[in-house]
């Protein structure tokens, strides 16, 4: 048998009631065996087991894999080229007020001559789909797994446009207010003709795919955790 240790999030934080346990699994145990082993253990996960996501020591994890002696492994619902090293790049989950003026700063060069910033908000009233009102947001994170899969992004971002220079991607958790910004996503370019606002766009878009973060919406209604579709593949 081996020891591993299971975190829980979002979701399957509260189906569960724990945000992490020690499971003794055989020798040879995929991550397979793993969620028959947890449907067990948690009787109360049902149909949840079906579209949780897993990762092992902070890389998305599927089916066949095998789960190391000792290994991190958590599990969570679907969520919200060239070098780096002479640019700067920040990856930050906080539970800090972001400002912007000093993300901005941070990420501008003497060569800078364009910044895009995309910045996510709490709203208070939601009127597409299912039209509602929104009290507050409770955000969580899985964050040593967020910010390496920000600095993927990152990568990302510059093997698709390799004139942005600075990037910043940061994102608060805990409780947070209507009104208040909830995710930065910032790329600064010495032109702004030469992908900066598409670099921006994609940042923000790939975040909600990969960067395990989630929140609990608490409206006059009650509160639900808000999941999304998007299920990672073996690329991510």
């Amino acid at each position: 048998m081996k020891q591993v240790k299971i975190l829980f999030f979002a979701t399957l934080k509260d189906l569960t009631g724990t945000n992490q346990i020690i499971l003794d699994l055989p020798e040879q145990a995929i991550v397979k065996d793993l969620k028959v082993h947890l449907q067990q253990v948690f009787p109360g996960l049902g149909s949840s087991l079906d579209s949780m996501l897993i990762s092992i020591n902070r890389e998305f994890a599927f089916d066949d894999d095998i789960i190391p002696e000792g290994a991190e492994v958590a599990v969570f619902p679907p969520v919200s080229g060239g070098s780096a090293q002479d640019f700067p790049s920040i990856f930050t989950i906080t539970s800090e007020e972001i400002d912007l003026n000093d993300l901005v700063a941070r990420i501008t060069l003497p060569t800078t001559g364009a910044t895009c910033c995309f910045t996510g908000m709490v709203r208070a009233e939601t009127t597409r789909d299912h039209p509602h009102k929104t009290s507050y947001l409770e955000y969580e994170a899985y964050d040593q797994m967020a910010e390496e899969k920000m600095r993927q992004i990152a990568d990302e971002i510059r093997s698709r446009w390799p004139t942005i220079e600075g990037i910043a991607l940061v994102q608060r958790i805990g409780r947070l207010e209507a009104g208040t910004p909830t995710v930065i996503i910032a790329c600064s370019a010495a032109h702004r003709d030469t992908g900066v606002f598409e670099a921006a766009r994609y940042g923000i878009d790939r975040l909600k795919e990969i960067v395990p973060v989630w929140k609990k919406e608490i409206s006059p209604q009650g509160e639900m955790w808000v999941e999304g579709k998007y299920i990672p593949n073996h690329d991510d």
